[in-house]
C-alpha cells in the first residue's frame, strides 16, 4: 500500500510539473496585446491657417548723409525719438561754406559788371558803325564780347547758387516723419558726403518680411492669399493688436531656398513696432468643408509620408498612410486615409503592428 501510495503521489506531481511548465511555455509564446490609447477622428468645417517666420522692418529708411564737409558741430535731435520732416538733425561748420559762398557773389558781381560795359559798347558802337565811324567788324567783336559776357554771368550766378546751396547743407535735416536712430557719428568728428550719420525710419506703417514657398506664391496669385488677412504675433507670444495685408512680393523666387519674399504692411500708431524685431505671421488661407481631424500626435512622419494607426470594431491595427491637409490648432487634417468616428491611436503607436490585436483606451 505504501508504494502504491508513493507512486501515485510522484505520478500526480510529474503531471502537476508538466502542466506548469506548458503554462510557462504558453505565456511565453503569447505575450498578451500591448495596450493603445485611441480617440476618435472627427469631421467639421475649419479655416487652415498658415504661418511664416519674418522680421519687422521701416516703411522707408533713410541713411542720413551730409553733402557738403566740415566738422560737426552739434546733434540737435534725441537719438531714438520721433522726427518731423524738415527737422534739424546735425549742424556741420560752416565757415568754410561761408567763405566760398562770399567769394561765387563777389565772382557774380564782378561778372555783372563786365556784362554792363559789354553792353554799353555795344550800345555806344551801334550808331558809330551805321554812320560808318567805325568798321562792323568792330562792332561784331563788342557784341560777341557782351554774348560772353552774358554767359559768363549765367555759370557764375550758378556758381553762386550753388555755394548758397552748400550752406543751406551745413543744416542737415530729415527728409521724412519717422524715428531717428543712434548717431553714428559723434560731435567734433570730420563728415563727408561717404559719412553716415543716423538713419531716419517711417515706421507707421510698419513692414514685415517673410519668405513662401512657390506654392503658396501660386495661391497668392489666384488670391487666397492675396486678400487674407494678416495676423502678428510678437515674441512674447502675444498677438499684435491690429490687423495687416499683404502689400506686394518679391521679384523672383530664391533658387536656393524655393521661396518667394513677401510683404505684409501693420498699423504702428505709437510706433511700438520697431525695425529688426522677430515676427511670426498667420494668416487663415483657406476653409475646409467637411474636414477629418485627428490629433497631431496621432500622426507619425516618416521621410515625408504620415502614417496613422486604425483600430477597428475587431480590436486590430491597421497601419495607414494618410493625406495631410494642414495643421489646425493641436490636430492635423486627413484629406485621405481616415474616416469620420474611426479610432485612431495616439499614444503607444511604436508598439502597433499591422493586423495586429491590441487593447484600446479611450484617450
Amino acid at each position: 500500500m505504501k508504494r502504491e501510495l508513493i507512486a501515485a503521489s510522484l505520478l500526480a506531481l510529474s503531471l502537476t510539473a508538466v502542466s506548469c511548465s506548458k503554462k510557462v511555455e504558453a505565456s511565453k509564446a503569447a505575450p498578451p496585446p500591448p495596450t493603445v490609447m485611441v480617440t476618435a477622428a472627427t469631421q467639421s468645417d475649419e479655416p487652415v491657417v498658415r504661418e511664416w517666420i519674418g522680421t519687422t522692418d521701416g516703411d522707408v529708411n533713410a541713411d542720413i548723409r551730409p553733402k557738403v564737409e566740415g566738422y560737426l558741430l552739434r546733434r540737435a535731435y534725441v537719438e531714438g525719438s520721433t522726427v518731423r520732416r524738415g527737422q534739424l538733425l546735425f549742424e556741420i561748420d560752416p565757415r568754410q561754406v561761408q567763405a566760398q559762398l562770399r567769394q561765387a557773389e563777389a565772382n557774380l558781381a564782378q561778372a555783372e559788371a563786365s556784362l554792363a560795359k559789354a553792353t554799353r559798347d555795344v550800345a555806344r558802337y551801334e550808331p558809330l558803325a551805321a554812320e560808318r565811324a567805325i568798321s562792323q567788324q568792330e562792332l561784331d567783336n563788342a557784341r560777341s564780347a557782351q554774348d560772353a559776357a552774358h554767359a559768363n554771368v549765367g555759370a557764375v550766378r550758378a556758381a553762386a547758387e550753388n555755394a548758397r546751396l552748400n550752406l543751406s547743407w551745413t543744416r542737415v535735416t530729415s527728409p521724412i516723419d519717422g524715428v531717428a536712430g543712434i548717431a553714428q557719428a559723434q560731435v567734433g568728428n570730420l563728415v563727408s558726403p561717404q559719412t553716415a550719420l543716423t538713419t531716419v525710419s517711417k515706421v507707421d506703417p510698419i513692414r514685415v518680411v517673410f519668405p513662401v514657398g512657390e506654392q503658396e506664391y501660386l495661391q497668392y496669385q489666384s488670391s487666397s492669399l492675396r486678400n487674407a488677412e494678416l495676423e502678428l504675433i510678437l515674441a512674447d507670444g502675444t498677438a499684435y493688436q491690429h490687423k495687416g495685408r499683404i502689400a506686394l512680393s518679391g521679384r523672383d523666387v530664391n533658387v536656393k531656398t524655393g521661396t518667394m519674399t513677401m510683404i505684409g504692411t501693420f498699423p504702428n500708431p505709437g510706433n511700438l513696432l520697431r525695425p529688426g524685431q522677430y515676427a511670426k505671421v498667420r494668416a487663415v488661407t483657406d476653409v475646409r468643408r467637411g474636414a477629418v481631424l485627428v490629433p497631431q500626435r496621432a500622426v507619425n512622419e516618416l521621410q515625408g509620408t504620415y502614417q496613422v494607426a486604425v483600430v477597428g470594431p475587431d480590436s486590430k491595427a491597421d497601419v495607414r498612410t494618410v493625406q495631410v491637409g494642414g495643421r489646425v490648432g493641436s490636430n492635423w487634417i486627413i484629406t485621405q486615409g481616415v474616416q469620420p468616428g474611426e479610432r485612431v491611436v495616439v499614444e503607444g503607436f511604436s508598439r502597433v503592428k499591422n493586423g495586429a490585436a491590441v487593447t484600446a483606451k479611450q484617450g
